[in-house]
């Protein structure tokens, strides 16, 4: 997502940040199988795991989960609060339903990793072409 808004010129107008429901991996880089999918795409994956807090529903406008588990977390945090939203990520995929998830690949093999860059890809344009329109 952070290329498709630099590529836009919009990394000034956008802010993006990552964060997990758990706090079991804070403070490592992300699976190494990931960065090896990414890097192929000519993206480098540098940023260190840290873990979603109540107080970041104060900080954004929008906050994504990938499944409906972390879904369901992050919304329970929210306690209620309907700002800011919070929805799946391949929500904003047209070609997967509403409550499709990105599954997790960390048990399979590589080709899972490539697949979940794939579905990543195709929601972020999703994601990207409904922010623009909430700038205007």
């Amino acid at each position: 997502m952070a290329k498709l808004v630099a590529d836009a010129g919009l990394a000034d107008r956008i802010a993006i940040d990552s964060a997990g429901t758990g706090a079991y991996h804070v403070g490592e880089l992300p699976d190494s199988r990931s960065r090896a999918a990414a890097r192929k795409r000519g993206l480098e994956l540098t940023h260190l795991a840290q873990q979603f807090t109540a107080a970041d529903l104060d900080r954004y406008d929008l906050v994504i989960a990938m499944d409906r588990n972390n879904l369901r977390h992050l919304k329970s945090l929210a306690g209620g609060r309907t700002t800011p939203p919070i929805v799946l990520l391949r929500s904003f995929d047209p070609s997967a339903g509403n409550d499709a998830e990105v599954p997790d690949p960390w048990s399979g093999g590589d080709a899972g990793f490539e697949e979940v860059l794939d579905q990543c890809e195709r929601a972020c344009a999703g994601l990207l072409a409904h922010v623009r329109e909430q700038l205007r």
